[in-house]
């Protein structure tokens, strides 16, 4: 489903039922697998935004765009076959070391393995597709091992990523923010407003986080740190409550314009749909811009591709398959 990822180290911890505003929030309960059992299984997960402005690694919202996983293993199977189709067909590995793999091993499953993927979503592009491979991985392993869905599913995708943002907001759905304590990675769901409707521009350009996070200095001024503590608290606000506040909201200081030279059209196009009254910001690490709003015949989108999406409210799902 991805290019491999390094996996940072950290504990696991127990966790709590899913309860909606609840600290590390965990899916619904579904139907699980017989340990042991032979099963076959559609797991489908939704893309993501992240910072929307400057929410730095913290907030998070999911979006109406998904990877598909079908997924077929436990008892009596062995060996490992991966199929790769639309984005990364071609350019992931298909052995162990694919990301989707990496994920369901690091749930403990250590039994064969057959992986159908059918991606969606654009590689590279800050649409959250490394943090949709890994819970998609995760998801298989707690599904195949029998186990339910709890905070340890977080716990382990945030760690391969070291933040927990596009891995929370693609298992819970809505709007997450993300934090983590020590070792430990936390989220707490929120509900978007109803009127909260993005559109991402999402350029040809790939873009590597590893490059954009080289970018930003190692300290930015007092003002511009509380600007975007403000803004950031903000912006939950204007997510979950209250949209018209959505401009003021996705501005930032902290890092867009210290990675313009990683995607200069992209901060060209947010400066002209902001100048205009669009809310626009980077998504994640770029170049993909997000708005909320109609984008305007005069600004120049040559380039993008305009997708108008649902704010996803659902997170990652499991269908059983015959």
């Amino acid at each position: 489903m991805h290019r491999h990822r390094s996996r940072s180290e950290g504990p696991r911890h127990r966790v709590a039922r899913r309860h909606r505003g609840r600290t590390g929030a965990g899916r619904p309960r579904r139907g699980r697998a017989r340990p042991g059992a032979r099963v076959k299984f559609l797991v489908s997960v939704p893309a993501s935004t992240a910072n929307l402005g400057s929410g730095f690694d913290a907030l998070g919202m999911a979006l109406g765009m998904y990877d598909d996983v079908e997924v077929a293993g436990g008892d009596g199977a062995d060996g490992l076959s991966i199929v790769v189709e639309g984005a990364g067909s071609g350019e992931v590995p298909l052995d162990e070391t694919h990301l989707v793999v990496r994920a369901v091993r690091a749930t403990g499953y250590t039994g064969g393995l057959a992986l159908r993927c059918r991606n969606t979503i654009p590689h590279a592009r800050g649409l959250g597709s490394s943090a949709a491979a890994i819970v998609a991985g995760v998801v298989a392993g707690f599904t195949l091992t029998g186990r339910e869905l709890d905070t340890d599913a977080l716990q382990i995708a945030a760690e391969f990523e070291g933040h927990a943002d596009n891995a929370a907001a693609s298992l819970f759905g809505g709007v997450v923010v993300a934090w983590s304590e020590g070792e430990r990675y936390r989220a707490v769901r929120m509900e978007p407003d109803a009127r909260v409707r993005p559109v991402v521009l999402i350029p040809s350009q790939e873009s590597s986080t590893k490059t954009t996070r080289g970018l930003l200095p190692a300290e930015v001024p007092h003002a511009d740190a509380a600007h975007a503590a403000g803004r950031a608290a903000l912006a939950v606000h204007a997510l979950t409550s209250d949209p018209a506040v959505l401009l003021a909201a996705t501005e930032d200081r902290l890092h867009q314009n210290y990675r313009e030279p990683a995607w200069p059209d992209t901060v060209r196009v947010i400066n002209d749909l902001r100048k205009l009254g669009v809310p626009a910001c980077v998504s994640g690490a770029g170049p993909t811009v997000i708005a909320f709003g109609e984008i305007p015949a005069e600004v120049d989108v040559h380039g993008f591709d305009v997708r108008r999406l649902d704010v996803d409210t659902a997170g990652v799902r499991v269908r059983p398959l015959d």
